[in-house]
């Protein structure tokens, strides 16, 4: 692992730390760089704020496993192991919510879903003649569903269990007419 990755690795624990008992949008670099006993010139080495670190994180923790999950079979997969991210990371989450960081986990959610949603629709429709763009585009618009049904799971306190989302999510979809 490249020293720039271990240090963006250690500036992610130290932010995440922070969260736990800080809102976000109260969260100054100095005290990820006083928790993570760098400098600040450090950090700036590598994100240009706090919202470009937490986007970091949400990209880097969860979307590596989901390359395999862009696809009509693996599909769940891809939804449960955001889900369990977001269950085992339940404080940052609701934190990043409830802050100015909610576009950033906003953002995170629907373009992730969106890759998902787009691999599932390229094996749905591979023996059809459906323009590139209108796939695209079913994809987006099916992903701002799942993201609205997920924020609203998180800004409930993810009280809903995640089997219980995962078929609503499912349905919301129709898929379970394509299985």
């Amino acid at each position: 692992m490249s020293t720039a990755h271990v240090t963006k690795n250690a500036l992610a624990l130290s932010l995440k730390q922070l969260m736990k008992q800080t809102p976000v949008n109260k969260i100054t670099v100095k005290m990820v760089t006083d928790t993570c006993g760098v400098t600040r010139h450090t950090f700036y080495n590598h994100f240009h704020d706090v919202y470009a670190l937490l986007q970091w994180i949400f990209e880097n923790e969860v979307v590596e496993e989901l390359d395999q999950c862009c696809s009509l079979s693996n599909w769940k997969e891809g939804l449960f192991l955001v889900l369990q991210y977001t269950i085992d990371n339940k404080t940052i989450c609701i934190n990043t919510t409830k802050s100015l960081g909610r576009e950033h986990l906003e953002m995170f959610l629907c373009n992730t879903f969106t890759e998902v949603l787009g691999g599932v629709i390229k094996d749905i429709t591979r023996e059809m003649d459906i323009d590139e763009k209108i796939k695209k585009e079913t994809a987006v618009f099916f992903s701002y569903a799942i993201t609205g049904q997920f924020l609203e799971w998180i800004n409930t306190g993810l009280r809903e269990k995640k089997k219980i989302l995962l078929t609503e999510l499912k349905e919301c979809l129709a898929v379970q007419y394509l299985e």
